[in-house]
């Protein structure tokens, strides 16, 4: 059997799974309950596989690996070790059980909902929902810039073809299925990525590029020594360190990553979800940066044809892997990046569905009209997303503005509402401008080409906190309304986790 037909029969059996998925639980999401937090029932294996999908995709293995590789050499596996260590592990310890108990007892489905009820504020509502629908869009885009590079490589195709194919398979999953199906095909995808994962990491090392492991880390720390990269100049070392903190804290202050923590079962699921998702980040990222790190052995000085967006790609195509395990990475890509697309899709579009259209535009709406309409906004966002991808910006570039003005704007005013009863309406709104201006600005001012995307990430994040923190004190000082302190949510908060230790 030739390379194409092998490739193409290894996607046509991911596709017959993912359509069957999506059909087997179409009729267990009709209302906004079972199609956005799954009736809250997820256990740890299926919460923490979901997580891990959700937070690596294409954009990490092709994007954000080998640009992270080619400018940083073997540093750049402590992104993927920074993304266990504080975007994994960290992120469970500190916010799951509080935001499963939160979220629960005041029958929250999403951010704009929290921030409401937390900060009594329907502008912050509108506020969070117009920013997570409109920024979650680049995202979206660039999980398709990421896989449209690797398939025209390996398998030759158009990128439009590539685009439009994974286009319908996120969307057939989520309008067919909703919340459950997405769960259920990210616990499948998730050991697919960890299986492929490992081979890929094995089969890299050996192949004639790079000699095995010793070899290849030998001539790696060589090149790197060589080339002023052991130890990293200082403007490399921030960018580097900016790049561990954006892709690691980011995540905290992303919608479609907390909302993974909604549907969990009970503080036993979390603590077991913890440890899964450290140890699937840990394998899935760690091996996914070290392969990108070994680029300059496939390469040399000279950048390949199309920029750092295919050097991934053509690492692969060059290493002689079998036929059967390229159609084996290109399903685990594409399962990644399905699973990313789907829950940054849901949580867009459920958002708007409930916290714009149910809240103010149509407050009659039942439930299961309601659901229907949010399968419609899917359907439109996967579209918007796709018109996105055509902008020529690379994609660790157009996932940094994402994430950048999305966690500028909400990680902050999220935290701290989870562990701080001083914090009010007056501080969250300050942190919320404060974070979305310092991210957006720059990225806006370049025509969204500006390569520091990163650092303005950083940047936002940090100084939302600043703000949230005098906002909150000026306000309480000059005892403006809404300025009081509302302890419900850290009550509510700490009960959760005071169980949990006597448990």
């Amino acid at each position: 059997m030739d390379k194409q037909t092998t490739i193409w029969l290894v996607i046509g059996v991911y596709a017959i799974f993912m359509l069957a998925v999506g059909v087997l639980y179409s009729r267990k999401g009709t209302d906004m309950a079972g199609f956005t937090v799954g009736g809250r029932s997820a256990g740890a294996w299926i919460s923490a596989l979901s997580y891990g999908t959700a937070y690596f995709s294409a954009v990490m293995f092709i994007g954000y690996s080998g640009g992270s590789g080619w400018s940083y050499g073997l540093w750049s596996v402590l992104v993927g070790i920074g993304n266990a260590v504080f975007g994994s592990l960290l992120a469970w310890l500190v916010l799951a059980d509080r935001t499963r108990a939160v979220t629960r007892r005041f029958d929250i489905k999403s951010m704009p909902q929290l921030f409401e009820k937390r900060f009594h504020s329907t502008g912050m509502r509108l506020f969070s929902c117009v920013v997570i629908f409109l920024f979650l869009i680049p995202y979206s885009a660039s999980v398709y810039k990421g896989l449209t590079s690797v398939c025209s490589v390996i398998l030759g195709i158009d990128s439009q073809v590539c685009m439009i194919i994974i286009a319908i398979a996120s969307a057939m999953l989520l309008v067919l299925g909703g919340y459950i199906a997405t769960l259920k095909a990210d616990f499948v995808q998730g050991f697919v990525m960890m299986a492929g994962v490992t081979a890929l990491i094995v089969l890299v090392v050996l192949s004639p590029q790079v000699g095995g492991l010793s070899q290849g880390l030998s001539r790696m720390a060589d090149y790197m020594k060589s080339h002023q990269m052991a130890p990293l100049p200082g403007g490399a070392a921030v960018a580097l360190v900016s790049t561990i903190l954006m892709t690691s804290f980011g995540t905290w202050g992303l919608p479609q990553m907390v909302h993974k923590y909604y549907g969990i079962r009970d503080r036993q699921e979390v603590r077991r979800g913890t440890v899964i998702s450290t140890a699937f980040a840990l394998l899935v990222a760690g091996g996914g940066y070290f392969i990108g790190s070994l680029s300059h052995l496939f390469f040399g000085e000279a950048m390949p044809q199309g920029g750092k967006d295919f050097l991934v790609p053509l690492m692969l195509d060059q290493a002689g892997l079998p036929n059967l395990l390229i159609g084996v990475i290109l399903v685990l890509l594409i399962s990644a990046s399905v699973s990313t697309l789907s829950s940054i899709t849901l949580t867009a579009c459920s958002t708007v569905s409930m916290d714009l259209v149910k809240a103010g535009l149509a407050k009659k709406i039942d439930d299961k009209n309601l659901a229907a309409l949010t399968r419609i906004l899917c359907l439109c966002f996967v579209v918007l997303s796709y018109f996105i991808a055509n902008y020529p910006t690379p994609i660790l570039e157009m996932m940094s503005y994402s994430w950048g003005i999305i966690s500028g704007a909400f990680l902050a005013p999220y935290l701290l509402s989870l562990y701080w009863k001083g914090i009010n309406r007056a501080g969250a709104w300050a942190g919320m401008l404060g974070g979305f201006l310092t991210a957006f600005v720059p990225a806006a001012a370049s025509g969204f080409t500006t390569p520091n995307g990163p650092l303005y990430a950083c940047l936002a994040m940090g100084l939302s906190f600043v703000l949230c923190f005098g906002g909150s004190k000026l306000a309480a000082a000059l005892k403006w309304p809404g300025s009081q302190p509302d302890e419900t949510f850290c009550k509510a908060a700490k009960k959760s986790a005071k169980q949990k230790a006597h448990g």
